[in-house]
């Protein structure tokens, strides 16, 4: 298991709780979890066309997402994203269970004791 997050922490380009877009979709959101590699069903990967489809080598981002009509959970790919630089807060509305308040265009990790 250590191996696991060592490995996350080198190659994970991105972390949680940062506010990141997507290069090709209008949306953005921001990291709640990260797989080292694509770890997915097939059938989710099947349903991306084909010339879009993602490496599965590289790091996944799970993402507290929102576009225009919706907020959603998105699974991307580190090669589909980047870096959201409009300083904005992200309104989606699962945010406050696992983060804290916006600050310096990201959000703290919340860590509740039960």
């Amino acid at each position: 298991m250590l191996g696991m997050q060592h490995m996350l922490k080198t190659r994970a380009k991105y972390h949680l709780g940062q506010v990141l877009r997507h290069r090709k979709h209008p949306f953005r959101g921001v990291v709640f979890d990260v797989d080292a590699m694509f770890s997915n069903t097939d059938e989710w990967y099947e349903n991306i066309p084909e010339d879009s489809r993602p490496n599965k080598d590289q790091p996944f981002y799970h993402l507290l997402a929102e576009n225009d009509q919706s907020y959603y959970v998105a699974y991307v790919s580190e090669q589909n994203l980047m870096p959201d630089e409009t300083g904005e807060p992200v309104e989606h509305p699962d945010l406050a269970e696992m983060f804290g308040a916006f600050e310096d265009g990201r959000y703290p990790l919340q860590f509740q004791l039960n």
